[in-house]
């Protein structure tokens, strides 16, 4: 999943905090991040409301989550990153994979897909059928879908009041599973990952959090999917009770968020915020400079060789003096 990408000459990159020029238009992915939160939530709470007829039991709404998680984001997950939740948006913001600019209209985008899950459910639920499982009104049974804690939990509701979870403990719990969730949403989709199949680790990781966090505070662990059920109960929705489950989340987020960047994988080498890439080096978007192109190796001037001292050359021989009375010459006898 690594890709990485060449910095042009003089350019100033932010380790750990590049952002890539977005492939499609605002617009587009903002439809994105509508359309995969709508079957996200339609999937959870959907499945929820009509829970009596699969015997009240968490599997099949943990199932139905995170199924149509794994088809969001193998739809549109390339368009918008495939976040679906404004605690992971709020996580990829504070990571450097998404722009503050955008983090507002993706959580406009993302609560506009759940409500309208809501609005979906709320019409489909039949007259009669709350009255079969005990409730007064279709906006009793969405009030059975939204989470809670104390008499809204639904221990409290199968133990009838006699035992349910507190504030701290639903605090607790809506933090950690946040974190987790983002967390390991961040770690398999980083660029550095080697998950083929990242939208299966996603899914399945919701899938198991709603499993373990249902009785306790009916799985939140998503602002969006959260306000979707109270939006359609009417006078049994609990707003106050609704704050915890917007910050708790959030809150997670940037728990994850910080580890992540604090023990992210040994890659980071960029050990400063600020660095002169040359053009030659490679950037990740998630860990600034990672890797440097060693520079061609100039080669060594050869040295010229030593310049050989000339081989003295013999001295012309010297002209041989003629004899006095040599041969040849007259004799003045």
């Amino acid at each position: 999943m690594s890709q990485d990408h060449a910095a042009p000459s003089g350019v100033i990159a932010p380790a750990d905090d590049a952002v890539d020029a977005p492939a499609f238009p605002l617009i587009t992915r903002l439809a994105a991040e509508a359309f995969g939160t709508f079957i996200l939530v339609l999937g959870i709470i959907g499945t929820a409301a009509f829970g009596a007829v699969n015997g009240g039991q968490i599997l099949p709404v943990a199932l139905a989550g995170g199924l149509m998680l794994i088809a969001g984001y193998a739809a549109v997950g390339h368009v918008s990153g495939g976040h679906f939740n404004p605690a992971v948006t709020l996580g990829s913001a504070l990571t450097g994979r998404t722009s503050w600019t955008d983090v507002l209209p993706y959580w406009v985008a993302q609560f506009v897909g759940a409500i309208l899950a809501g609005l979906v459910t709320w019409a489909v639920i039949p007259k009669a059928y709350p009255a079969l499982v005990q409730l007064h009104s279709r906006g009793a049974l969405m009030a059975s879908t939204a989470n809670g804690w104390g008499s809204h939990s639904p221990l409290s509701r199968l133990t009838t009041g006699q035992a349910d979870f507190s504030l701290v403990a639903a605090l607790l719990v809506e933090i950690i599973i946040a974190a987790v969730f983002v967390g390991i949403f961040l770690a398999v989709t980083s660029r550095t990952s080697k998950v083929p199949a990242p939208a299966v680790i996603i899914g399945l990781t919701l899938g198991a959090l709603h499993i373990f966090s249902w009785p306790i505070t009916n799985a939140g662990f998503n602002p969006a999917r959260s306000l979707a059920s109270l939006v359609f109960a009417g006078s049994n929705a609990d707003w106050l009770q609704y704050l915890l489950f917007f910050f708790a989340p959030l809150v997670g987020a940037v728990l994850a968020a910080l580890a992540y960047r604090a023990f992210g994988p040994a890659t980071t080498v960029a050990a400063v915020t600020e660095y002169e890439v040359d053009e030659y080096d490679v950037v990740d978007e998630d860990y600034g400079i990672v890797e440097e192109e060693p520079e061609a190796a100039e080669a060594p001037a050869a040295e010229a060789p030593a310049a050989e001292a000339p081989a003295e050359e013999a001295p012309a021989p010297e002209a041989e003096a003629p004899e006095a009375g040599a041969e040849g010459k007259p004799s003045n006898d």
